[in-house]
């Protein structure tokens, strides 16, 4: 009797442990591996651009560079949280080429990305024309970007692209894709490192980081002078710290060299 008991207790644990079992987790169908990714691409790259602009369109004098500053940094850390486990949050041209050569994403994708963060950004300039005043919107260039007027700008500028875009692509490879590294702070840390960068160089280049960013003005506004600072700068810069993590600072997995 007693080993029936036994019996009956061990098939009723058997029952309960296969009911509370979940369901095997569905894989993503297509248009969760490739539609909806680049959606959120677009979607994310719009809006930053769009808050970006309107920030620098309708900026008080004498908040100087603390309001763009503080509206891109906290607009790149809220998408960011949003939309990571559907896109990574890349909203950055720079970013999506530094995580690719890291292993951070199939190369399939790296296109799709680039175009739909251009796109947005035009979508996000043109929605930040229709906002904002048109007396605003010309004194300001429609927030291209507008500082550098001289050749003699050129070379600081450049540099402090460079810099600057490989400080925060360098935050996101560490603080998303490295594994050792990773961090659930990632989006606070990004946010802050555009924060420092924009109060640290805004009066030297700009501090654009972003060509989808430089993108989207250029054309709503028609406004190119210089415009190709803001494209070898950044994408410079990305690649430079791709290069820092593959060969340095990465982990066993991403590292490529003395393993």
């Amino acid at each position: 009797m007693a080993i029936e008991k036994m019996e009956m207790g061990e098939v009723g644990t058997s029952l309960m442990s296969l009911e509370t079992k979940p369901p095997p987790a569905r894989p993503p169908n297509k248009f969760e591996r490739l539609f909806q990714p680049c959606l959120a691409e677009l979607v994310g790259t719009t809006f930053f651009v769009f808050i970006g602009c309107v920030s620098v369109i309708e900026n008080v004098e004498s908040a100087g560079r603390l309001q763009p500053a503080l509206v891109h940094g906290l607009a790149v850390a809220v998408m960011v949280a949003c939309m990571a486990e559907i896109s990574g949050s890349h909203f950055n041209p720079p970013f999506t080429l530094a995580i690719y050569l890291c292993g951070g994403m199939e190369l399939n994708m790296v296109a799709p990305y680039l175009v739909s963060q251009l796109v947005g950004g035009v979508l996000g300039a043109a929605m930040a024309k229709v906002m904002t005043s048109r007396e605003n919107y010309f004194k300001a260039s429609g927030a291209a970007f507008a500082l550098l007027q001289t050749d003699s700008d050129i070379g600081a500028a450049v540099f402090g692209e460079v810099a600057m875009t490989c400080l925060v692509t360098m935050v996101v490879l560490l603080g998303a894709v490295n594994t050792t590294t990773r961090s659930p702070m990632v989006p606070f840390m990004v946010g802050c490192t555009v924060i420092i960068n924009i109060l640290a160089g805004g009066d030297v280049s700009g501090t654009c980081l972003n060509p989808a960013r430089a993108f989207g003005p250029a054309i709503v506004h028609n406004y190119w002078v210089y415009h190709w600072v803001y494209w070898v700068g950044p994408i410079t810069g990305g690649l430079i710290a791709a290069v820092l993590v593959r060969l340095l600072l990465g982990d066993r997995k991403i590292r490529l060299i003395l393993k």
